[in-house]
């Protein structure tokens, strides 16, 4: 089983009762991304399960990140969101979940990876849907960098 861990006391609030945690999720995810299709959510005790279909690779991060993200959110399991593997003409997204720090910034993170702060554009535009300001970024949330 593959799942990724997030900090549950952290991120977007987008449920207040666990009981609608999973609507609530799945209409976040298909405002943020709507690449997802069949998209089914489940949630029990902080856990969320998605499936369906993904567009790429990086459809399915970026579902991963939004959904996980989301405060009360502890862990994501994401066995049954399927991507198409890629085409061989088409590069393969590589990419490191990064977990934010107290006192981290996307330039700081960016000096750390590329060599070079100004690169942070690069990370805000690989997490779109997950990061709405670059200024605003919290510790225990997840992002991806791109290693390409």
């Amino acid at each position: 089983m593959s799942f990724l861990d997030f900090a549950k006391e952290m991120g977007r609030k987008v449920f207040d009762r666990d009981d609608v945690a999973a609507d609530r999720i799945k209409e976040h995810l298909e405002v943020s991304l709507t690449s997802v299709k069949d998209l089914t959510v489940e949630f029990d005790d902080g856990t969320v399960t998605l499936c369906g279909e993904c567009l790429s690779e990086g459809d399915r991060s970026q579902a991963i990140l939004i959904a996980g993200n989301v405060k009360g959110v502890g862990k994501v399991i994401a066995d049954d969101l399927k991507a198409p593997a890629p085409k061989p003409e088409e590069p393969e997204e590589k990419f490191e979940y990064y977990e934010i720090k107290s006192g981290d910034s996307l330039s700081a993170i960016a000096k750390r990876y590329y060599g070079k702060p100004m690169e942070y554009k690069r990370i805000f535009e690989a997490n779109r849907n997950v990061i709405e300001n670059a200024d605003k970024i919290y510790p225990g949330q997840k992002i991806k960098i791109p290693l390409d």
